[in-house]
């Protein structure tokens, strides 16, 4: 299988996370009406989720690293599609929550092995590059996701936008069938759980606190920013769908431009830059909140910051992973995780007091500058270097 083609399936692999996410995204609203319950709670079927992607990936990772990356990944995404289609039934917020933390917990194992399988084939930055087309790829789900839900909100409601993602379900099992072979050989499984070898290195560990802190600010920005577009600024639902759209779009630019200056930057550079603009950005969008300079002040410094973000998410990835390949698996079963794990919680408690873009800027701009102060501090950019 040639990389590019790899990367493309690996990419269709990753979407199970921005696709469970942001294809209802445009729904959330009428879904909190349809089961009579608040907006804190219509949010929670997106933390519950994404707590079930979490830490479905510290049971996948390890698995994958003893018995193979193809058995999991079959196996996750099949049980996804069923577990939709229980999203679709669920007569009441409780059985939506219940079965949105289990189709996180399957869906998983297309974020954790797609990172996996990139480090089984690939490193230095040969890998960073892989990503990046990985990245692109999943950065398409974002797009197509919110405009397509926007579309079919209106027709078939949230019940009928989770029947679509358990089509999605069954195409990418298909995909993974027929497409993708198995590229962790024999020899290198049957190894025991690994995390007690990752959790002692510290360069890993801080690597994992900046995935949390970006995963928080992420999350915030995924959850807060339906309401504050649609009831904040007015927005309809479709016009959200091509806003969240557009910011999308930023993040596929700024993989591209990553992947063309990488070789002669270097990713730790690279890293470093991207961490410290999106810190920037995101006290700008702060300020112009506070000083209630309207739409655009909140538009334009998102965009600067998905666009970071392209680069941001490859760049880390490879750095955190280069002295692992042998416990890959694992290791990005705890990236993932640290994303993955302190946005959910974090979220939620953006809205207890309401949403509004004073409240989602600040709690991004806390995020993104703990990022870049860790980074700053721990992490050393050499040119040239992975470490």
């Amino acid at each position: 299988m040639n990389r590019r083609r790899l990367a493309v399936v690996l990419g269709l692999l990753e979407i199970f996370g921005p696709i469970s996410m942001d294809l209802y995204l445009p729904a959330l609203p009428r879904l909190a009406a349809d089961l009579h319950t608040s907006t804190s709670l219509a949010q929670a079927t997106m933390s519950i989720c994404m707590l079930g992607l979490a830490f479905g990936q510290l049971a996948v990772g390890p698995l994958s690293d003893r018995f193979g990356r193809r058995r999991p990944l079959l196996a996750g995404t099949a049980l996804f599609a069923v577990l939709s289609l229980v999203c679709a039934a669920a007569p009441s917020i409780e059985v939506l929550l219940a079965a949105r933390l289990l189709q996180g917990l399957c869906g998983s194992a297309g974020i954790v092995l797609s990172l996996a399988i990139a480090r089984d084939v690939a490193s230095g930055i040969e890998l960073v590059q892989l990503l990046a087309v990985l990245t692109t790829v999943g950065a398409l789900a974002p797009i197509v996701a919110p405009l397509a839900g926007g579309l079919l909100e209106p027709w078939i409601g949230w019940r009928g936008i989770f029947v679509v993602l358990a089509g999605v379900g069954v195409t990418l099992f298909l995909l993974a069938l027929v497409s993708l072979p198995e590229t962790l050989a024999p020899g290198s499984r049957d190894r025991p759980s690994e995390f007690g070898v990752l959790l002692r290195d510290r360069l890993f560990v801080r690597y994992l606190l900046v995935g949390a802190c970006g995963g928080a600010g992420f999350f915030t920005y995924l959850t807060s920013v339906s309401f504050v577009l649609q009831d904040g600024f007015s927005l309809s639902a479709r016009t959200f769908s091509l806003c969240f759209a557009a910011n999308a779009a930023m993040s596929i630019l700024g993989a591209q431009v990553n992947r063309a200056l990488v070789r002669r930057v270097g990713p730790a550079r690279m890293y470093l830059v991207a961490t410290t603009v999106t810190a920037l950005a995101a006290a700008a969008m702060l300020s112009a909140a506070l000083l209630g300079a309207g739409l655009a002040g909140v538009l334009i410094p998102l965009a600067v910051i998905l666009f970071t973000g392209g680069a941001t998410q490859p760049n880390g990835s490879a750095l955190a992973l280069a002295d692992h390949g042998t416990r890959a698996g694992a290791a990005a079963a705890l990236l993932g995780m640290s994303a993955f794990a302190v946005g959910p919680l974090v979220g939620p408690l953006v809205s207890l007091n309401g949403l509004g873009p004073v409240s989602m800027s600040a709690t991004m701009t806390a995020a993104y500058v703990a990022a870049a102060l860790l980074v700053w501090t721990t992490i050393r950019p050499r040119r040239g270097a992975l470490t």
